[in-house]
């Protein structure tokens, strides 16, 4: 492995203290934090960008909480790495974007009876359509060189590496981020353990950052980081995670390359279409992607979406968001400064850190939740507000980190989502990511066909149904009948249609391929469903020759019967 791909620590309390010190040419951060104010990690979001120029940057949506005293996050580093604030909007937007999608059309087959007045035929039916929404300069210190420091949004940071002619480098860097109110050691923790694994990055000559909260912040604060740093490609530092994941825990990721993006030592999961729940728009998607990854031994990604970065133009950040923003620069020097304080709050206020900088901006006196409700009602409170400064403060902070991943998401030419479930016992094996242009796009969006069997003897509304599904296999239904697979029963159909093994050229290999199960259990099911027009099972339909053939032995039959004895 290079030495310079960076392993983000994306982890929980006490990581350094728990995992194998690595090779040199690795780097694994991560969080430090009360104990007793544990992680709560309910889900990873990431982007990565495999940059043109041997560098990687990572948005990091950290998740946390608990006393913002306690917060400290530390991350081995190569170099300098460059530093941001990024948003949770752009998140989350991004991924209302790339969601997987479940919909399916109606069309009617044949004739149903009528219901007097209703003069409806076999054309389709209205379509039923649901979604799814699955640098500074050196100085030096105690023997710690600080060579760079800063705020970002709501976050100090600092990156230090230390004199190096310590026997004990980690002793130093320990007790030197503890004086700097960096809390790496939790109560009970054990400083020499700390203190020997981040050593063991240090002699591999790695550098640290770490990152607390500023004066005034609180959890409810903590905004995505982006970091740009040298490396060879992405990797996620999940083992570290395990310390306090939930079960099942969701990571959720976008990598931005020249082509599709693949996990290279994860497996790949293309799921069973028939487990998903077509009738509700998909609403057990994750149910299935949990059973998928823990079918495939807790170590797969689906890939949910592939495709060209310019499908996200305008989605992080939209053309009328821009104008606004453009308009209000260029008229703040006119505005009242509560003009420009009702437009920025109208416009922006449900921004990422927009509540923060109006805080700084008002009296300590004054609660941002009274003014806001009635700007009007307290003009003392903006009285000789520095429009100008507001206005640059506003950019810099709120609006930026928004245009600066929309940025990011078309610097390259091609965007992959992929996502997984994973547990602790599962995390024991980092995912890395590279990249196959042998491999097609992926679509967010899945379409079936719902076809309502008619028959001249029942109501639309008691006819049977099919749906046929994008990979081609059908499902049948009784009229009324819920969708017949549910996850985790126990002969529940396989969650996954196929599992491969992807490398960076190919379409991968076959590891697993459930194709006869799934049909086998799709021609028992659909062997109990009614045909049209009678109360029996399916009965596969008659060719013209039997259709006469028995025509004529009824004849044959009656015209024996009507001969004299």
């Amino acid at each position: 492995m290079s030495r310079n791909r960076l392993i983000l620590g994306f982890g929980a309390a006490l990581v350094l203290a728990l995992i194998a010190p690595p090779e040199p040419a690795r780097a694994c951060g991560g969080f430090f934090c009360s104990a007793s104010a544990p992680i709560n990690q309910a889900a990873e979001r990431i982007i990565f960008s495999k940059n043109a120029n041997q560098t990687v940057t990572a948005v990091v949506q950290i998740q946390y909480q608990g006393p913002s005293a306690e917060f400290a996050w530390v991350l081995p580093v190569p170099g300098i790495p460059e530093v941001n604030v990024s948003s949770d909007l752009a998140f989350t937007r991004l991924q209302q974007a790339s969601n997987p999608q479940y919909n399916f059309t109606t069309v009617v087959e044949g004739r149903c009876k009528q219901v007097r007045g209703d003069s409806s035929s076999g054309a389709s039916a209205p379509t039923a359509d649901f979604g799814f929404d699955g640098a500074g300069g050196a100085g030096g210190n105690g023997g710690v060189n600080v060579l760079a420091s800063g705020t970002v949004g709501p976050y100090d940071y600092v990156v230090i590496e230390p004199d190096m002619s310590y026997d004990r480098v980690g002793d130093v860097v320990v007790e030197w981020l503890t004086a700097e109110g960096y809390d790496v050691v939790p109560p009970g923790g054990d400083p020499d353990d700390i203190s020997t694994l981040l050593g063991s990055y240090l002699q591999g000559g790695m550098n640290l950052i770490a990152f607390r909260l500023t004066k005034g912040n609180d959890a409810g604060t903590i905004r995505p980081i982006r970091i740009t740093y040298e490396s060879d490609q992405p990797m996620i530092p999940i083992r570290p995670t395990s310390v306090a994941a939930n079960d099942d825990m969701g990571v959720m990721v976008w990598v931005l390359g020249e082509s599709r993006a693949v996990p290279v030592n994860y497996k790949a999961l293309e799921l069973n279409e028939a487990l998903i729940n077509w009738l509700n728009g998909g609403q057990n998607y994750n149910q299935v992607v949990v059973a998928a990854a823990n079918q495939a031994g807790g170590q797969g990604f689906v890939s949910e979406r592939a495709g060209p970065s310019e499908d996200y133009d305008n989605v992080i950040i939209l053309d009328f968001e821009r104008n606004d923003w453009e308009a209000l620069q260029l008229g703040a020097a006119a505005l009242t400064p509560l003009e420009v304080i009702g437009e920025s709050s109208l416009r922006f206020g449900g921004w990422d850190g927009y509540r923060a900088l109006l805080e700084r901006f008002l009296p300590e006196s004054m609660d941002v939740d009274e003014y806001l409700a009635c700007p009007p009602c307290h003009p003392e409170a903006i009285e000789g507000l520095d429009t100008q400064a507001f206005t640059d403060s506003l950019g810099e902070e709120v609006i930026e980190p928004m245009i600066a991943t929309q940025e990011l998401l078309g610097s390259r030419p091609y965007v992959t989502r992929l996502y997984t479930t994973l547990s602790a016992p599962e995390m024991d094996l980092d995912p890395l990511f590279d990249f196959n242009p042998d491999l097609p796009s992926v679509s967010n969006v899945h379409s079936a066909r719902r076809v309502i069997e008619c028959h001249r003897s029942i109501y639309q509304s008691e006819a049977p149904s099919r749906f046929e599904l994008e990979d081609g296999r059908v499902v049948r239904l009784n009229a009324g009948d819920p969708w017949p697979f549910l996850v985790g029963d126990e002969d529940a159909l396989p969650a996954n249609a196929l599992v491969l093994a992807l490398t960076t050229s190919g379409l991968g290999t076959v590891v697993q391929d459930n194709s006869e199960a799934i049909d086998q259990a799709l021609r028992e099911h659909n062997a109990t469903v009614a045909s049209p027009g009678c109360g029996c099972g399916v009965v596969a339909p008659r060719s013209h020759a039997a259709a006469w053939a028995s025509l004529a032995l009824f004849a044959l039959l009656r015209r024996r019967r009507r001969q004299p004895a």
